[in-house]
């Protein structure tokens, strides 16, 4: 049996990005982000979810041109789900790269989306790739893989979730803090990404500004990913209180007092 290395002519074809995702900043993150880049640092994004994070990185990978490979990691992840692996097919066996791999080797954008949740051995593969090494050793495939030159890696995790990256992982990184978004940028994401009136917008946003003073942190919050389906629903014909209890209500929380807490706001908003 053979073995045989194939790559399509372009092997990034399906990751790269045909029109400008919409994103509103907020404050400097644009320029961080560029300058970052520029010196080919490794960028760790911490904030709750739904907090805008990964819709920055897909307008930061469109603005830089770059392709972007996305990864949502989970606790059953391994290294080898980064790497990559050898398969077996009627030509023979052939080594077929991982996300992490196929990004380091042509040059793309690797966003590694909740990093925290993957097993202990996905995160160490990272620290040759993320110092002034950038190399990225293939043991499975003999190869020790000189990063390209316009690979970017960017990974996130919610910090208030509980868990923490270890120091050796946390340390190769630069570090940039996200927040929900100001009231006003709120207002205008929701209207954008809906085409809900801009008065039913700021209905929304209000709702899930009082959601903050309900509960213990920005992590359990309405996040900006609700808002925009509750606004798609409205905006598509649905009643808005049929929206709120679909979006917000129902899909903030199982635990019942919160639901009932939501749901007493939703009433009052939408009587």
């Amino acid at each position: 049996m053979s073995a045989v290395l194939q790559a399509p002519a372009d092997p990034l074809a399906q990751w790269r990005i045909a029109h400008e995702p919409y994103y509103r900043p907020v404050g400097d993150e644009v320029a961080q982000f560029r300058d970052a880049c520029a010196l080919r640092l490794p960028l760790l994004l911490k904030g709750p979810p739904g907090c805008g994070k990964t819709r920055f990185v897909e307008h930061m990978a469109w603005t830089l041109g770059l392709p972007l490979v996305t990864v949502a990691c989970h606790e059953d992840m391994a290294a080898g789900d980064l790497l990559g692996r050898w398969l077996i097919d009627a030509d023979g066996t052939r080594w077929q790269d991982g996300p992490l791999t196929l990004a380091a080797r042509h040059g793309a954008l690797c966003y590694l989306d909740e990093l925290i949740e993957a097993r202990p051995d996905a995160l160490t593969v990272l620290h040759p790739l993320a110092d002034t090494r950038r190399v990225l050793p293939l043991e499975r495939n003999g190869e020790l893989l000189v990063a390209h030159p316009r690979f970017q890696l960017v990974v996130s995790y919610n910090p208030q979730a509980g868990r923490d990256l270890r120091p050796a992982t946390r340390q190769r990184f630069v570090a940039m803090a996200f927040d929900p978004p100001p009231v006003a940028a709120q207002v205008a994401i929701v209207v954008h990404e809906s085409g809900l009136a801009v008065e039913q917008a700021m209905r929304l946003v209000g709702l899930a500004e009082r959601t903050r003073a309900l509960d213990e942190g920005a992590d359990q919050a309405i996040s900006m990913r609700m808002l925009v389906r509750a606004a798609q629903l409205i905006a598509g014909g649905m009643p808005a209180r049929v929206a709120c209890e679909l979006a917000l209500v129902q899909a903030w929380s199982d635990q019942p007092e919160r639901v009932q807490a939501l749901r007493a706001l939703a009433d009052a908003l939408y009587p």
